[in-house]
C-alpha cells in the first residue's frame, strides 16, 4: 500500500497545496486565491488537491499546514485573548512596566490585568529576592473570570525557571487547568522586555491557534482524511497540534521558511540564497545546511518588539501584482502596493486597467500568461527601464543577505519568480527548479520536527562540555515534545557564545535538535 502526505501553505495572495508520495514526489498541486477568509481558502485548496490526486484518502498519513492565522490576528487585532500578565521582577524591573511598548489599540484588546510581583534571578541563577507567592495568589484571584490566558515572565528565567514554574502552579490552582499559561523561558531569549512581549503575544493568540487547528482537522475529516496533523514553525520545521496550541507564536513567518526548505529540497542546494516571489512581496532568505538562517536581531510583530526566534529575511514590495505607475514625464514608481489576489481582474494582460509587474514581464517576453495584445501598445524602452529596476531591487536584496562578496547560488521560487531572468548579479548560479511555484507547500510537507533551547550557563559552576551536553539533552526533549520520533532525533545546530559583559565566565548556548515525523 502506498502512503501520501499533504502540504498546505497560506500566503497573502495564494494558498498553495501539494500531495507527495512516499518518494517525496509531487503527484498533485494547486493554487487557490486566499482572499479574506483564510480557513475557506485552506478548505478549497485541500479539496482541489485531493481531487486532482485521485488517491484513496485512507492512504494519506500526514497533513502539514503553514498558516498566517496568528500573524493576521495580531496585525489586524482580531480574535485576541484577554491576557493576564504577571511579571516576576519587583523591585528590580519597576522602572519599565509591562506593555510599555505596545500600541494603545493592541493594549485595549489584551485588557489591563497586569501585575508585577517580587522575585527573579541573577544571570547565574541566584535569587534577586524570594518569590512573593502571596502576591501571585492575589493576582490570580483578581484576574479570575476576566482573562482567557495568562503570560508569566521572570527576570533571567532562561537561566533558572523556578519562579515561573512556581507561579504557574499557583495560577493553575486558582484558575484551573482550562486557562492556558505561557511561560517566557519556553518562548523568548534572555532580554526581559522583548521576551515578555513575545510571551504576551503568544498568550494572546492561543484561542486563534485552537480554532485554526480544529478547523484544519475538521476540513480533513470532511474529505475523509484521518491522519497525523502538523503545523509549520518559523525555523523551517514542524510541530504537533498540541505543541502548536501551546506555542502558536512559532507559526509566525513560517511561510517564508517553508519556501526556503522547499527551495533547498527542489534544487538540492544546502547553502545559498532563496528568492521567494509572491503576488505582493519578495522575501529573500539564506539557507545554512538546508535550514533558514536565524535573525540575530529583535523583530517587530504588529508593532511590538520581540526577541524569540525568527528567520533572517529581507522583504521588498515587489511581486507579480505590484502596481507600476508611470507619470507624464516618463518617470515611474514600482509598488510597494499590489493588486494582490485580484491580479487576474486588474492586470492589463487579463483585461484590467492597472499596470503591474506581471504586465511588464509579459510585454518583454519573460512570462507567457494572459493576452499579450493588451499590452502591445506600451513603450518598449520605458518598460525595459522599469524591468531593469525590478531586477536591481532583487539584486540589492540578495546583496543585503550575503556575508561576503563572493557569488552564491540563488534559488528562485514562488509563483512570481517567472518575472526574473536566470542570471542575476552576485549569483554563481540561478536555479528555478521544477514545481518552483509551490515550493512553500512542498517545504511544509517534507519538513522534520524540531526543538530548540537557549540557556545561559556560568562555566564557573558548569564545565563547558557539561553545559553543552545538558543543552543538547534539553533540545532533544523539546523536539520529542513537538512530535518528533525519538529514534531519529539528532542535533543539527549548536551555538556557544561567551558573554564577556557578564561575570562568572558566562556563555550563551543555543542548540537545535530535529527528527523525522512519527509514523
Amino acid at each position: 500500500m502506498s502512503f501520501y502526505r499533504i502540504g498546505i501553505d497560506v500566503g497573502g495572495t495564494n494558498t498553495d497545496a501539494v500531495i507527495l508520495n512516499e518518494a517525496m514526489e509531487v503527484i498533485s498541486a494547486t493554487k487557490i486565491i486566499t482572499q479574506d477568509n483564510v480557513s475557506e481558502a485552506i478548505l478549497l485548496a485541500l479539496k482541489e488537491v485531493v481531487q486532482q490526486a485521485g488517491i484513496p484518502t485512507e492512504q494519506i498519513t500526514h497533513a502539514m499546514l503553514g498558516t498566517t492565522h496568528c500573524t493576521n490576528a495580531i496585525v489586524e487585532r482580531k480574535h485576541l485573548n484577554k491576557v493576564g500578565i504577571i511579571r516576576i521582577g519587583a523591585p528590580a524591573s519597576m522602572a519599565v512596566k509591562p506593555l510599555i511598548g505596545f500600541p494603545e489599540d493592541l493594549q485595549s484588546h489584551l485588557g489591563n490585568e497586569v501585575y508585577v510581583v517580587r522575585g527573579g534571578h541573577e544571570y547565574d541563577g541566584r535569587e534577586i529576592v524570594p518569590l512573593d507567592k502571596q502576591a501571585i495568589y492575589d493576582a490570580a484571584r483578581k484576574m479570575k473570570g476576566k482573562v482567557d490566558s495568562v503570560a508569566i515572565t521572570s527576570i533571567f528565567s532562561p537561566v533558572t525557571q523556578d519562579h515561573e514554574e512556581a507561579a504557574q502552579a499557583i495560577v493553575k490552582e486558582v484558575l484551573g487547568d482550562e486557562i492556558p499559561i505561557s511561560l517566557s523561558f519556553e518562548i523568548g531569549s534572555v532580554g526581559l522586555i522583548e521576551r515578555e512581549n513575545a510571551t504576551i503575544l503568544n498568550a494572546s493568540v492561543v484561542n486563534v491557534a485552537k480554532a485554526m487547528a480544529n478547523g484544519f482537522i475538521a476540513a480533513l475529516h470532511e474529505e475523509g482524511i484521518d491522519c497525523q496533523v502538523y503545523f509549520g514553525q518559523n525555523d523551517g520545521t514542524l510541530m504537533s497540534v498540541e505543541y502548536a496550541m501551546k506555542y502558536p507564536i512559532y507559526t509566525i513567518a513560517c511561510g517564508p521558511t517553508n519556501s526556503l526548505r522547499g527551495a533547498s529540497y527542489l534544487s538540492d542546494v544546502d547553502n545559498g540564497i532563496v528568492v521567494d516571489v509572491g503576488g505582493t512581496t519578495t522575501d529573500v532568505g539564506v539557507l545554512v545546511d538546508t535550514f533558514p538562517r536565524e535573525s540575530a536581531l529583535a523583530v517587530e510583530i504588529g508593532k511590538v518588539r520581540t526577541n524569540f526566534r525568527m528567520p533572517d529575511l529581507v522583504s521588498i514590495g515587489l511581486g507579480g501584482g505590484t502596481i507600476i505607475r508611470i507619470k507624464e514625464d516618463n518617470t515611474f514608481t514600482i509598488g510597494p502596493d499590489s493588486v494582490g489576489y485580484r491580479l487576474k481582474e486588474k492586470a492589463m494582460v487579463f483585461g484590467g486597467d492597472t499596470l503591474t509587474a506581471t504586465d511588464i514581464a509579459v510585454f518583454l517576453g519573460k512570462a507567457n500568461i494572459g493576452d499579450y495584445n493588451n499590452v502591445a501598445h506600451l513603450d518598449v524602452p520605458l518598460l525595459e527601464k522599469i524591468y531593469q529596476q525590478m531586477i536591481a531591487m532583487v539584486e540589492n536584496a540578495i546583496d543585503q543577505m550575503k556575508t561576503s562578496g563572493e557569488p552564491e547560488p540563488v534559488i528562485l521560487v514562488g509563483g512570481g519568480s517567472v518575472l526574473f531572468p536566470e542570471q542575476l548579479k552576485g549569483a554563481s548560479h540561478v536555479y528555478k527548479p521544477e514545481n518552483f511555484g509551490v515550493a512553500n507547500a512542498i517545504g511544509s510537507a517534507i519538513s522534520q520536527v524540531s526543538g530548540q533551547v537557549e540557556r545561559i550557563y556560568s562555566l564557573d559552576q558548569f564545565g563547558r562540555l557539561e553545559a553543552i551536553e545538558e543543552a543538547k539533552h534539553l533540545a532533544i526533549e523539546e523536539a520529542i515534545a513537538a512530535g518528533a520520533n525519538p529514534d531519529t532525533c539528532k542535533i543539527v545546530e549548536i551555538e556557544d557564545v561567551p558573554l564577556a559583559y557578564l561575570p562568572g565566565n558566562a556563555t550563551r548556548i543555543s542548540v537545535k535538535a530535529a527528527g523525522e515525523l512519527l509514523k
